[in-house]
């Protein structure tokens, strides 16, 4: 069952949402103002640290770019 993240666009308030049925994000709304003007939010994921005998840690690099700053993500594995 998925949680869905959503901003209110009146109050500004974030809040989560769980998808039990097919249809239960038909029509949502903010819990704090009633409003039915709401963007969805991007969620943040969590990332496990590897077990006994696992690969490391993706590694993430911050540089400085013409349009602002951008990120580079280095996902251990095979390369392509």
């Amino acid at each position: 069952m998925p949680i869905y993240e959503f901003c209110c666009d009146h109050c500004h308030k974030n809040f989560e949402l769980l998808a039990v049925q097919k249809g239960d994000l038909i029509a949502p709304v903010c819990p704090s103002c009633q409003s039915p003007e709401i963007s969805r939010v991007l969620s943040k994921i969590n990332v496990g640290s590897p077990g006994k005998g696992g690969q490391s840690m993706p590694q993430v690099s911050e540089r400085s770019c013409a349009s602002g700053s951008c990120a580079t993500i280095d996902i251990p594995g095979p390369s392509k």
